[in-house]
């Protein structure tokens, strides 16, 4: 029989993640409180320290919606003009829709 996979809450992950990022105590003091293995700390704590990161970094997310928004209506422009081109070659040689 296989045996399911421990699911943490986002409560329990960020109240270690908190613990580990005080340093008081190091990770395995940690872990042995907690049940939780040393290495999924360090793991939960290197995701913590990403999100951080993304969001003080607001400016560049604002940037990079605005550079996908333009591609986006880039890509809109072209598969216009390619659908007006086709109607216009489908009209002058005579094909019907």
């Amino acid at each position: 029989m296989k045996s399911q996979r421990k699911k943490y809450s986002s409560e329990f992950k960020t109240r270690v993640v908190l613990e580990a990022l005080s340093g008081r105590r190091t990770l395995s003091e940690i872990g042995s409180e907690y049940a939780v293995h040393p290495n999924l700390i360090t793991k939960w704590k290197t995701q913590a320290l990403e999100v951080l990161k993304q969001g003080f970094d607001h400016r560049d997310t604002t940037s990079r919606l605005t550079e996908k928004d333009k591609l986006i209506d880039d890509l809109y422009r072209k598969v216009g003009k390619l659908e007006y081109s086709l109607d216009w070659l489908k009209k002058k040689m005579g094909l019907g829709d």
